[in-house]
C-alpha cells in the first residue's frame, strides 16, 4: 500500500449547522436503515445473495425481461465443483468422460476445444487449474440443436457473451454430445479471471442471464420459432407423460388446486386449445378432475407424479436401447427398475449397458441382465476419482446399502468413552492388546475417511478427536455415503460368462458351485445361460481331477479354489518371468514385501498387483488404493486379513 503524505484536517461544523445536521441526519437514516435490513435477514430475509458477483447487472435484467415471443428455448444446467487443494484427479476424471468413445455424429471420441482451437489440451488445461479454488461445470443444450450442423460456432459466440457480460477473459474448454436424441455441449470453465482472482458469478446470472443470453443466440442462428413449430411443440406437450410446460402454467392458475378454464392466463387461441387438451390427458391419468363444467381439481402432488412419469419412461426407453445394442430381446413385462430402498435387496447378473443419469453430477446407471431371467436398471451413484467405471458383460452382484454404524465405530466408541472422546492407536493396543497392526490400520483408514468429510478431527499428535457422540457422526456419514452410492456393487467376475466354464483359475462358477449359493436361476435369460454355464464347469473340474461324482451327487476336493488359483498364479508368473527375466518369489502372512507397484492384472481368480524388485518380483492381491502408488515404491505387511500398504516412508494408505 502505498503511503499518502498529504495531510488530513478535520473542521468540525458549528452547534446549529444546517449541512452538518444534514449529514448527521444522513448518517442516522443510513445506520437505522442497516439496523432494519440485519433484522430482516435474521428474521428470514428474501436476500439470498443472488446478484453477488460478476454479471449482477446483466442477470437482473435477463431475469425481469422473460422470454419473448418466437423465441427459442436452451436448457442449461450449471454446476459450480470445489477443488481439493492438489487434487487434479476429479477434474482429469470430468474431462475423460465428456471426451468419452461415441459421444460424436459418427460414434467417435468427443474432442476438447476453445475459443481458438478445435483442438484443446485437456492435460494442459488441468494443469492451468491446479491453484483454482473452484470450477464452473455447464451442459447447454438448446431445444432445435440438431438443426446445427457444428455446435461450435454457437458455444464461442456465447462464451465470448459471457466475457463482455461478466468483463473479464475466461479459460475453458468444450465438447460437444451428439449420442442422445438432444445434442449438447458439455463446457468447463475455471474459477479464476484474467487477473488470477477468483471468479464469482452472481447467482442471478448463472439462473437466468446466461440462459437468456444462449436464447437469443440460438434465435439469432435459426431464426424466431415459426407459429407452426410452436403450434407441433404444444401439441406434443398435450399427451406427454412428464412435466411439461402447460403443466407449469395450469400449477400457476390454480395455486391452491382448484383452476376455472376461464381463468386461464395464456398467450392466445392455441395455448388455450392446448391446455383444456392437457387437462383432459391429466384427468385420464388420474391427476385432475372435472368437478363440474369449467371447474378443475389438480392433484396437489401434480409436479412431482410426472416428473417421476418421465423418468420411468426415460429408462424404460434407456433398457430398450441398451438391450437392442447387445442383441437380446426381453418382453415388455422383464423390464424393472431396481431400488434399493425397498429392503434388503439383492440382484446378480451382467451390465449389458451403462451410461449416466445425470451428466453434470455424472451419477452413473447400469443395465443389468439378471439371473432372475428379468431386464435390471439401477443408478449405482458417482465414482470416485481412482474407481473404475462399469464394463460391459462383466458380472456383478448389486445390494441395498444398509445405514447404520459398522462394528468397526462401534470398538472406536467404545475407545473414545473412556478417553473423553479420544482414539488413538495406542490407546487401541491397551485396549485390544491382541490386535494385530492391519487391524488397528483398518480403524484409522475409517477415521481418516470421516475426517475427509468434516466428521471427525486429527490432533497434532496423531491422536483422533471423535466425540463421545461418534456413533451419531458414523450414521450421518453412512447416510452421506448411501445418497452419494445407493448401491452396493461387487464385481463377481471380471470375464464373460462365456468364457468361465473351461477357465484356469478360481472363477465365480467354481464359487458359486462350491459355496452352494441359493440364487434362484430363471429358466430363461441371462440364468438359463448360468445353469447351462455350471454344467459345463462340473464336467471340466470333474476332467481336471478337481471333482467327482458320487452317489449321484458331485464332490469337489478340498482347497479346490485355493488350487485353481496356485495354478493360474503360477502359469502367469511363468509367462512374467520369460518376459522380463525376472524370478517369481511366493509371499504368504507374516511375510514383509517391499518393491515397484507396477501395474494390476485382472485374472480369473481376481485381480492381482506385481509388485517388482530389481531380481524378482511378487504378485499379490491388488486393492484400489495401490493405483495412486503406480511405479512408486510401496511397502506391505501381510496379515490374515489382507495387506496392510505403505508408499514410501509415508503411513498406512490402505488394505
Amino acid at each position: 500500500m502505498r503511503e499518502i503524505d498529504d495531510e488530513f484536517e478535520v473542521k468540525l461544523g458549528r452547534i446549529g449547522n444546517r449541512k452538518a445536521r444534514r449529514v448527521t441526519s444522513y448518517l442516522r437514516r443510513v445506520r437505522q436503515e442497516a439496523a432494519k435490513a440485519g433484522a430482516a435477514a435474521r428474521a428470514g430475509s428474501s436476500f439470498t445473495g443472488g446478484r453477488i458477483g460478476r454479471g449482477r447487472a446483466q442477470g437482473a435484467v435477463l431475469a425481469e425481461r422473460g422470454r419473448s415471443h418466437g423465441q427459442r428455448r436452451v436448457v442449461i444446467k450449471a454446476r459450480i465443483v470445489r477443488i481439493k487443494s492438489g487434487d487434479l484427479g476429479a477434474m482429469r476424471a470430468h474431462l475423460r468422460y465428456v471426451q468419452r468413445d461415441g459421444v460424436t455424429r459418427e460414434g467417435e471420441p468427443g474432442e476438447l476445444y476453445d475459443t481458438s482451437s478445435d483442438r484443446a489440451d485437456g492435460k494442459t488445461f488441468t494443469e492451468r487449474s491446479a491453484g483454482d479454488r473452484h470450477q464452473f461445470r455447464f451442459i447447454v443444450a438448446p431445444e432445435d440443436s440438431a438443426e446445427l450442423a457444428d455446435l461450435k460456432p454457437f458455444v464461442r459466440d456465447l462464451m465470448r457473451q459471457m466475457e463482455q457480460d461478466l468483463g473479464t477473459r475466461l479459460d475453458w474448454v468444450a465438447a460437444d454430445h451428439f449420442n442422445t436424441g438432444h445434442p449438447h455441449t458439455h463446457i468447463v470453465l475455471r474459477g479464476k479471471d484474467e487477473q488470477g482472482n477468483d471468479l464469482v458469478i452472481a447467482r442471478d446470472y448463472i439462473a437466468h442471464g446466461f440462459r437468456s443470453r444462449a436464447a437469443e443466440l440460438i434465435t439469432r442462428e435459426l431464426g424466431p420459432e415459426s407459429e407452426i413449430e410452436i403450434a407441433r411443440k404444444l401439441q406434443q406437450e398435450i399427451t406427454a407423460e412428464r412435466f411439461t410446460r402447460l403443466d407449469r402454467g395450469i400449477l400457476r392458475d390454480a395455486p391452491d388446486g382448484a383452476l376455472e378454464v376461464g381463468a386461464l392466463s395464456g398467450r392466445g387461441p392455441a395455448w388455450q386449445s392446448a391446455r383444456i387438451g392437457r387437462l383432459r390427458t391429466l384427468e385420464r391419468m388420474g391427476l385432475a378432475e372435472e368437478s363440474e363444467p369449467g371447474r378443475w381439481r389438480i392433484d396437489a402432488e401434480l409436479e412431482p407424479k410426472l416428473r417421476r412419469m418421465g423418468e420411468r419412461g426415460d429408462i424404460i426407453k434407456t433398457m430398450h436401447r441398451e438391450m437392442a445394442a447387445a442383441g437380446v430381446s426381453r418382453a415388455a413385462g422383464d423390464y424393472t427398475i431396481f431400488d434399493p430402498k425397498q429392503g434388503n435387496r439383492r440382484l446378480i447378473g451382467r451390465i449389458v449397458g451403462e451410461g449416466f443419469a445425470d451428466e453434470l453430477t455424472e451419477r452413473r446407471y447400469v443395465v443389468i441382465d439378471g439371473v432372475d431371467g428379468r431386464t435390471h436398471y439401477a443408478e449405482i451413484g458417482a465414482l470416485d476419482a481412482n474407481e473404475e467405471a462399469p464394463v460391459r458383460n462383466t458380472i456383478l452382484e448389486l445390494g441395498s446399502r444398509v445405514a447404520e454404524p459398522r462394528v468397526i465405530d462401534r470398538t472406536i466408541a467404545e475407545i473414545a468413552a473412556r478417553h473423553g472422546g479420544s482414539y488413538s492407536d495406542r490407546l487401541h493396543r491397551e485396549f485390544d492388546p491382541k490386535a494385530s497392526g492391519e487391524f488397528v490400520g483398518s480403524h484409522v483408514r475409517r477415521l481418516e475417511a470421516m475426517r475427509r468429510e468434516g466428521m471427525v478431527s486429527r490432533l497434532a499428535d496423531g491422536s483422533w478427536d471423535v466425540g463421545k457422540d461418534y456413533l451419531d457422526r458414523a450414521l450421518r456419514y453412512e447416510e452421506l455415503q448411501r445418497s452419494r452410492n445407493p448401491v452396493r456393487v461387487t464385481v463377481l467376475s471380471w470375464q464373460r460368462l462365456e468364457d468361465l466354464p473351461h477357465a484356469l483359475g478360481a472363477t465365480w462358477l467354481d464359487r458359486k458351485l462350491v459355496g452352494n449359493e441359493p440364487d434362484q436361476l430363471a429358466s430363461t435369460g441371462f440364468g438359463a445361460d448360468v445353469e447351462t454355464a455350471l454344467r459345463t464347469r462340473r464336467q471340466w473340474l470333474i476332467e481336471q481331477g478337481l471333482a467327482r461324482e458320487e452317489g449321484g451327487q458331485v464332490r469337489f476336493a478340498r482347497k479346490m479354489l485355493e488350487t485353481l488359483e496356485a495354478r493360474e498364479l503360477a502359469r502367469t508368473a511363468a509367462e512374467i518371468s520369460v518376459r522380463t527375466g525376472l524370478e517369481h518369489v511366493d509371499v504368504r502372512a507374516g511375510d514383509k514385501i517391499d518393491g515397484v507397484y507396477r501395474r494390476m492384472l485382472t485374472l480369473n481368480s481376481g485381480r492381482f498387483a506385481l509388485i517388482e524388485r530389481s531380481r524378482e518380483f511378487a504378485l499379490v492381491p491388488w486393492r484400489p488404493v495401490l493405483e495412486r502408488a503406480r511405479g512408486q515404491l510401496v511397502t506391505g505387511s501381510v496379515g490374515g486379513e489382507g495387506i496392510s500398504w505403505s508408499i514410501g516412508l509415508k503411513r498406512g494408505i490402505g488394505r
